[in-house]
């Protein structure tokens, strides 16, 4: 019953590889501390990045996924589009609070760089009433946990619902990690997607 969806899309090496390296080398002519974060500090770039020229290919794939993930869940729309792409670059001991992405309808991550320690996200129960009561278990199991913890890796892509509560642990390794956040949404939602969904001269819902 009203299920919580998270979409995985690993790509094969020999389209992450270059793909990493081109992302790399794009960040780097950015101006992004590839190598010069002290321990506890992160980045983050603009929320641009879908518009430049170095990660046209990513835009690709993300396109790509989001196009399956509403096929599946046969959402009429005419366009959906990436709303923001950004970078962000973690050092050891540095991660990311609790939080989701309003005014959005998909949110995602994909993994340029990952390791050991540096390999996981977390998403919580997005149903706050399951903690009212909460006894204690004898084991933890995905109908009982209020937190599942997804593991990473290099050319990984994940998509979810953007109103879907994540973190991110501090980095534990001594390298940095590296992804790339983004939004989708409907361009034309105000227009043609956000009309009243009840018919005219019926009692609208309360």
């Amino acid at each position: 019953m009203f299920p919580t969806f998270l979409w995985k899309a690993e790509l094969r090496p020999e389209i992450y590889e270059p793909l990493n390296d081109s992302i790399l080398q794009a960040l780097g002519q950015m101006g992004a501390p590839l190598y010069d974060l002290k321990p506890t500090e992160s980045w983050q770039s603009d929320h641009g990045l879908q518009e430049r020229d170095g990660f046209r290919e990513l835009v690709d794939c993300v396109n790509e996924a989001a196009a399956s993930a509403l096929a599946y869940l046969k959402v009429g729309h005419e366009s959906a589009k990436i709303t923001g792409c950004w970078a962000n670059l973690n050092a050891s001991g540095a991660g990311h609070r609790l939080h989701n992405h309003p005014n959005n309808y998909l949110s995602g991550v994909y993994y340029v760089r990952t390791h050991p320690g540096a390999d996981s996200i977390n998403f919580l129960d997005p149903r706050p009433q399951t903690a009212i009561i909460r006894p204690p278990v004898t084991e933890l199991t995905a109908e009982n946990t209020e937190q599942v913890v997804v593991t990473v890796k290099d050319g990984l892509l994940l998509l979810f619902p953007a109103w879907l509560q994540h973190a991110v642990d501090p980095n534990r390794s001594h390298r940095m990690r590296i992804s790339i956040g983004f939004n989708i949404m409907f361009p034309a939602y105000a227009e043609r997607m956000a009309r009243p969904s009840w018919v005219p001269g019926r009692r609208p819902p309360v």
